[in-house]
C-alpha cells in the first residue's frame, strides 16, 4: 500500500469546506486547546460517519485517520474508487485481524506522530449504536506512549443527526465539536507492556470525552452491542467476511 497523500482532503477543505460551513452551521468550543505544531492525537466519540468530515474541516492543520483496512481492499472499480477516496483524504489503514498485522497498524499510527502530525483515533473502534459513549480500546494508549505526544479530548455533539447508522444521504442539521484540555501521560513513559496500565489510559482518555460529551457512558464494547443488534448495514458488511473459523485471532493491538 502506497503512502497517503491529502490531495482530495484538502480540495475538499478549500473548496468544499466554505459550503459545509454555511449549510451545517458547525460550531466549536475549546479551539485554543489545539496545538498549532508537533504530534498530537484527537482522541474522538464516534457518533456518525460525519464525523472524520466535521472534525478535520474546523482544525487548521491535516488530520490522519486510521481507518479499517476493508477500505482498501475492495475490489473492482467501486473497490478501486473507494481505496483512491480514502488514500486522497490522507487515511492510514488499520488491519484489527491481531498479531504482526495489528502490530503494523500500530506502527503506521506511530510514523505519523513520529513526522510532528495530527492522528485522530476513535477510541470506541466503531461507530455508537445508540448515542452513547462506550468502553475504549486500549490501542490508543499504546500509541500514546510509544509517542510520549499529548492527546485532545474530543466530543462530536449531533452529527448523528446527519448521517445515523444506515443512512447514505446526509440531513441538514447543525453540529458541534468541543476541544477538551490536552492530556500528558508521561508519568507512565515505559509501561507500555502493563496492560493494567494500558487500561487506565484508555478509562482517563474515555473519561474526558465523557465529560466534554456529555454523553451517558456504558462500560462494554460498542461492537459487542452492534454484534447483538445489528443494523440492516452490519448485517449486509457482515455477509462480505470471512467465517469466524478462517480469521487470524483477535489479539489486535489496535482493538483488546
Amino acid at each position: 500500500m502506497r503512502r497517503s497523500r491529502p490531495w482530495l482532503f484538502w480540495i475538499i477543505k478549500v473548496i468544499a469546506g466554505p459550503f459545509l460551513v454555511s449549510v451545517f452551521r458547525p460550531w466549536t468550543r475549546g479551539s485554543e486547546n489545539v496545538p498549532e505544531r508537533g504530534g498530537v492525537i484527537f482522541a474522538s466519540n464516534h457518533l456518525s460517519f460525519a464525523d472524520s468530515v466535521f472534525l478535520p474541516l474546523l482544525v487548521h492543520r491535516h488530520i490522519t485517520f486510521l481507518a479499517k483496512s476493508d477500505y482498501f481492499t475492495g475490489r473492482g472499480l467501486r473497490g478501486w474508487l473507494q481505496k483512491e477516496i480514502f488514500l486522497g483524504l490522507g487515511q492510514v489503514p488499520i488491519d484489527r485481524s491481531g498479531g504482526k498485522a495489528s502490530e503494523a497498524s500500530l506502527n503506521s499510527g506511530l510514523s505519523v506522530l513520529a513526522e510532528g502530525r495530527q492522528l485522530g483515533i476513535y477510541p470506541e473502534g466503531t461507530r455508537s449504536p445508540d448515542g452513547r459513549l462506550y468502553r475504549g480500546r486500549t490501542g490508543v494508549a499504546r500509541m500514546v506512549l510509544e509517542s510520549g505526544v499529548p492527546v485532545i479530548p474530543v466530543a462530536m455533539v449531533d452529527t448523528e443527526k446527519i448521517m445515523p447508522l444506515g443512512v447514505r444521504i446526509p440531513r441538514v442539521r447543525r453540529v458541534g465539536v468541543v476541544f477538551g484540555e490536552p492530556l500528558d501521560f508521561s508519568r507512565f513513559h515505559g509501561m507500555e507492556g502493563d496492560r493494567f496500565v494500558l487500561r487506565s489510559i484508555t478509562d482517563e482518555i474515555m473519561y474526558e470525552i465523557d465529560r466534554v460529551s456529555g454523553q451517558e457512558y456504558v462500560d462494554v464494547y460498542a461492537s459487542s452491542v452492534r454484534a447483538a443488534n445489528p443494523t440492516k448495514a452490519d448485517r449486509a458488511a457482515a455477509a462480505g467476511r470471512p467465517k469466524a473459523h478462517e480469521t487470524a485471532p483477535s489479539a489486535s493491538v489496535i482493538s483488546d
